[in-house]
């Protein structure tokens, strides 16, 4: 995926509206006019809005089941990147699309900050880009101020820049395609998040490396975890040098090749290999996943997965044993009375 220089993008416009939770009956208020930024600010905004968006990997396009030109807020996107001057009128649509999207109990209200930037430059073309931020958490703030010769303090509530609950940058690229989507969502867990995302601005990853190297990740996770003890009799020992094996040939490798990777982790057990392709089959329709047989490998995915490929051997409620590579210095056995235990070879204590 191109790099892009977030620094450089400016601040062009921005109307500020407010949106309620609809489910609670708040109210949406929309404005009719472009929100003024004095220049001091405007620097501020461009920093705080596009900041986090620099450590955001996974791209994402808008997508409709029937035909992209369905999406409502593609539309509306489309239509300011055409003609500028219905911006104001576009991003109310966008805050009342918004707000109809804002039917679960948990989600909150909040002011929906709709931007337009330019200068984004991507493989040597400036782009412009549209920002949608919403906020709804507050925090309390110390305002000190110096009056002649006195200090003064008072207690301000407000957003912090760093904090924004929700943000989304549309990128006026791949037009066709659904354009080229990042976001980022500080609630990202449970039902109410979903609004975001899924119910207002219906996104979908992009099927570039970053997308295949997730998502052939969590498949070989789910294989392992879930299937071969079934199926294979493997042990959780197994499974822990497998899942090692399955992360340190995507720490290693530049590139994916299918047939290597299975050769690499799997060995010569043509039973597990046909087992896996099986699951692989089963995954795929499930997911809506192509498997691709060759892909250059995202980094920041296996980074971002290794998480889920922790080697840890739980034993009944009492221990985890974490597992860092060398499972050949583990040994399980069962003593004279019935009892499992794991013998552990070590050099010397950290």
């Amino acid at each position: 995926m191109s790099t892009m220089e977030l620094n450089t993008a400016v601040l062009k416009k921005m109307a500020l509206h407010f949106v309620g939770s609809k489910n609670n009956l708040d109210p949406l208020l929309i404005a009719d006019k472009e929100t003024p930024l004095e220049e001091g600010a405007r620097e501020v905004l461009e920093s705080g809005f596009l900041a986090r968006f620099k450590n955001v990997p996974e791209h994402y396009a808008f997508h409709h089941e029937s035909s992209l030109q369905y999406n409502e807020v593609y539309n509306y996107c489309r239509g300011i990147f055409e003609n500028a001057d219905d911006f104001v009128a576009l991003s109310g649509q966008i805050a009342r699309h918004l707000y109809n999207a804002s039917t679960h109990p948990r989600v909150k209200g909040g002011e929906l900050y709709v931007t337009l930037f330019e200068g984004l430059p991507i493989e040597s073309r400036m782009h412009k880009a549209i920002g949608l931020f919403k906020t709804e958490s507050k925090a309390f703030f110390l305002d000190a101020r110096q009056e002649q010769q006195e200090l003064s303090l008072q207690l301000r509530e407000g957003v912090e820049l760093a904090r924004i609950d929700k943000g989304c940058l549309i990128i006026n690229r791949e037009a066709d395609a659904g354009f080229d989507v990042l976001l980022y969502d500080n609630q990202n867990r449970g039902e109410e998040a979903l609004y975001w995302k899924e119910g207002f601005l219906a996104v979908q990853p992009q099927r570039d490396e970053f997308h295949h190297t997730a998502q052939f990740l969590t498949l070989t996770k789910q294989f392992i975890t879930e299937q071969l003890e079934s199926e294979h009799g493997v042990t959780k020992q197994g499974q822990v040098e497998l899942l090692h094996k399955s992360i340190g040939y995507f720490k290693e490798k530049e590139s994916f090749d299918i047939d290597e990777f299975q050769q690499e982790v799997f060995g010569e057990d043509e039973g597990v290999i046909e087992s896996f392709r099986n699951f692989g089959s089963r995954y795929t329709e499930q997911n809506d996943y192509d498997i691709a047989a060759q892909f250059d490998i995202a980094h920041d995915a296996v980074k971002k997965q290794a998480r889920i490929f922790k080697s840890v051997l739980k034993l009944d409620r009492n221990f985890h044993i974490y597992i860092h590579g060398r499972t050949d210095l583990i040994e399980k056995g069962v003593d004279l009375d019935g009892r499992k235990y794991y013998k552990i070879y070590y050099q010397e204590e950290a």
